[in-house]
C-alpha cells in the first residue's frame, strides 16, 4: 500500500500508519499497535525510529526537554529480540512512551525544568518508570513542565513553554482566517494547560503513544484538555509516587496521558499496585482490567454539581457540558443535580495546604548534596540563600514564601490547620454525594478553550492557577479518580474536555463510562499534517532569514 506524503524523514502510512491522524484516537491504539507487533507488520525499532522523526519535526512544540534517542533505539532493539523469540513482555513491549521530566530516570538527567536540578542525573528510576520499562516500553524522552510542576501552563520552566499543537490544525487556522501563522510566530501559538504540558503535547503530537504527567491539582487532567487527550488522575494510592520528585505529597499522583481511554486503562494496568518504596501506596492486589466493548449507561446515576456552574465559566463549554448530560439522559442513565456545598472553599483550601507542603519539600534543596550550588562562600547561610535565589524561579520562591508563612507557630492554626479541616468537609461532600446513588460525577475540566500565550502570562501565576484548578483540584484533595475527555472543538477549532470522577478505587467503572462517552463524543482529532506543513514553512523562513 502506498505511504502518504508527510515528510521526507518520516514514512508512516499504508499498514504502518499507526501515527497517522487516521489511526490516532480509534479506541485501543497500543493493543493495535501491540498485534501488529507481534504480527510483524512493524518492527519496535521502526516504531521507534518514525516516534524520534516526528519528536524532529515537531521540535518548534518544545514538548521534550531530553530526547533519549540512542537508549530509545537500544531498548527497541531489545524488544525486536523478545518479538522474534515469540518472547513479548505485553501490550507495552516495543511502545514508544514519554516521561515528565519530575519523574526520577536513571542514568537520564531529571530537571523538574528547573536551574536548580539543570545537569542532575538520578541513580534510579521511579517506580512508574520502572514498571513501563519492566514491561519493555521504550521511553522516547524526558517532557517539559512547569518548573517544578508548579504552574497551569508549562510557561514558566528554564526551557521555555510548551506550544499546543492545535495551534497549527486546519480547524484553528481556518476559524481564526489565519492561513499561515508564519508573520506573527511570536504571539499567536496557544498555552498546553500544565503543568504537564509537555506530556500533553507529546501524545497530541503523535510522538508517543502514552506519556506519564503528574497530577497535584489538575496538572494531567488541565493539559489533556486543552490539548485534546485522554488524561487520567487514578485514586491517590493506587499508583506508587515513589521517585516522583514530590510537590505534595499528600495529593501528588502519576497521571497517564493518551489518545483513547482504552490506552489509559492499559497503562493503568501496568503502574497500579503496592510499592513497598511508598508506604501510601494501598496493600490490597490490584488486578488490571480490560474495558468492556459493549456499554450499557441505563443503569447509572450521573451527577452534575451545580457549584460548579460559575463567574467565568464559558459560554461554549457550559453548553458542550449540557449536550453531555443529555447524551446520558437519552442513552436511559439519571442525571440529577447534586450539591458539594463546600466547592466554593476549596481554592482557598488548596492553596494553603499547597505551598505549605511545597515550602516543606523544597526545603531539601540547599546546595550541600544535589543540584545547583552557588559559588557565595561567606558563610553557610549565604551559600544556602545564594543557592535558593539562583536555583528557584519567582513562582517558586513566591509559594515557599507562602508556605512558609501559613506555617508559622502564630499561623500554623489559623491557616494550616483549619485549612486541613476544610479539605475533610470538601472529601466528606463527595462521600455523601456518591453514598446518595450518584456513580460518577460529570464536570468541565476547565473554564475554557486553550488561550494564547500572550494573554496568558498577562495575569500571574497564582491568579491563572487559581482559575485553570477550580473544577480539578477538590479530586486530588478528596484523593478521588478524575479523567478528562476531550469532548467537542469551540468555535476557535480548538479542544474542550469534560471531566468524570468516580468513587475512590473504582478506576474500571469510571474508565468503563469515560469510554462510552469517547465513543458519543466522536472527537475529531488533530491534522498532523497540518502542523508538519507549518514545521517546513517555518524551517523554510528561518533558512531564507539567514541566507
Amino acid at each position: 500500500m502506498a505511504k502518504p506524503d508527510v515528510n521526507p524523514a518520516i514514512q508512516d502510512g499504508g499498514a504502518h500508519g499507526f501515527l497517522s491522524p487516521a489511526a490516532g484516537f480509534r479506541p485501543g491504539v497500543v493493543s493495535r499497535v501491540s498485534t501488529a507487533l507481534k504480527e510483524g507488520q512493524v518492527s519496535p525499532t521502526e516504531l521507534c525510529q518514525r516516534c524520534l522523526s516526528l519528536i524532529k519535526a515537531t521540535k518548534f512544540l518544545n514538548a521534550y526537554i531530553t530526547v533519549t534517542e540512542d537508549t530509545a533505539l537500544r531498548q527497541a532493539e531489545e524488544s525486536e529480540k523478545r518479538y522474534r523469540r515469540g518472547q513479548s513482555l505485553g501490550d507495552l513491549d516495543g511502545i514508544p512512551v514519554a516521561v515528565k521530566d519530575n519523574f526520577s530516570t536513571t542514568g537520564i538527567e531529571t530537571t523538574c525544568a528547573s536551574n536548580m536540578l539543570k545537569g542532575y542525573i538520578p541513580p534510579y528510576s521511579a517506580t512508574v518508570v520502572q514498571k513501563l520499562l519492566d514491561q519493555g516500553a521504550v521511553l522516547i524522552g524526558k517532557t517539559n513542565l512547569d518548573e517544578f510542576a508548579m504552574g497551569s501552563g508549562s510557561t514558566d520552566g528554564i526551557f521555555g513553554p510548551v506550544r499546543n499543537p492545535w495551534s497549527y490544525s486546519k480547524q484553528y487556522r481556518e476559524k481564526c482566517g489565519q492561513n499561515s501563522h508564519l508573520e506573527n510566530e511570536d504571539s499567536s501559538w496557544l498555552i498546553t494547560g500544565g503543568s504537564s504540558g509537555g506530556s500533553a503535547a507529546a501524545v497530541s503530537s503523535f510522538t508517543c503513544f502514552a506519556a506519564l504527567g503528574s497530577d497535584t491539582g489538575g496538572s494531567t487532567r488541565n493539559p489533556a484538555a486543552h490539548c485534546g487527550v485522554v488524561g487520567l488522575k487514578p485514586t491517590y494510592g493506587l499508583v506508587s509516587r515513589h521517585g516522583l520528585i514530590p510537590l505534595v505529597n499528600s495529593m501528588d499522583v502519576p497521571g497517564i496521558l493518551t489518545r483513547c481511554v482504552d490506552d489509559a486503562a492499559t497503562v493503568l494496568g501496568v503502574l497500579a499496585g503496592h510499592d513497598p518504596k511508598d508506604s501510601t501506596t494501598v496493600q490490597d492486589p490490584f488486578n488490571p482490567f480490560k474495558l468492556p466493548s459493549v456499554i450499557d449507561v441505563s443503569k447509572l446515576c450521573i451527577g452534575i454539581p451545580k457549584e460548579y456552574h460559575i463567574p467565568g465559566l464559558s459560554s461554549e463549554t457550559l453548553a458542550v457540558w449540557s449536550k453531555a448530560a443529555d447524551l446520558f439522559e437519552n442513552a436511559g442513565a439519571r442525571v440529577i443535580e447534586v450539591s458539594l456545598p463546600h466547592t466554593c472553599y476549596s481554592i482557598v483550601c488548596y492553596h494553603v495546604l499547597c505551598t505549605a507542603e511545597v515550602a516543606s519539600n523544597m526545603a531539601r534543596f540547599d546546595g550541600l548534596e544535589y543540584g545547583h550550588r552557588s559559588n557565595m562562600d561567606k558563610s553557610t547561610e549565604s551559600m544556602y540563600a545564594a543557592t535558593r535565589r539562583e536555583g528557584f524561579n519567582d513562582v517558586v520562591r513566591g509559594r515557599i514564601l507562602s508556605g512558609n508563612y501559613f506555617l508559622l507557630k502564630q499561623n500554623y492554626e489559623k491557616y494550616f490547620i483549619k485549612a486541613q479541616k476544610v479539605r475533610r468537609l470538601i472529601a466528606n461532600d463527595f462521600v455523601n454525594v456518591f453514598s446518595s446513588g450518584v456513580d460518577v460525577l460529570l464536570t468541565p475540566t476547565t473554564l475554557r478553550d486553550a488561550v494564547p500565550y500572550v494573554e496568558f502570562i498577562k495575569e500571574d501565576n497564582r491568579t491563572r492557577s487559581a482559575q485553570d484548578d477550580i473544577f480539578t483540584q477538590a479530586a486530588n484533595m478528596s484523593g478521588l479518580p478524575a479523567v478528562s475527555i476531550p469532548t467537542a472543538l469551540s468555535e476557535k477549532g480548538l479542544p474542550i474536555g469534560l471531566q468524570f470522577v468516580g468513587r475512590a478505587f473504582q478506576e474500571l467503572q469510571l474508565l468503563t463510562v469515560a469510554k462510552w462517552f469517547e465513543k458519543q463524543a466522536k472527537f475529531p482529532i488533530l491534522q498532523l499534517q497540518e502542523m508538519l506543513d507549518h514545521a517546513d514553512a517555518l524551517s523554510h523562513q528561518k533558512i531564507s532569514l539567514s541566507s
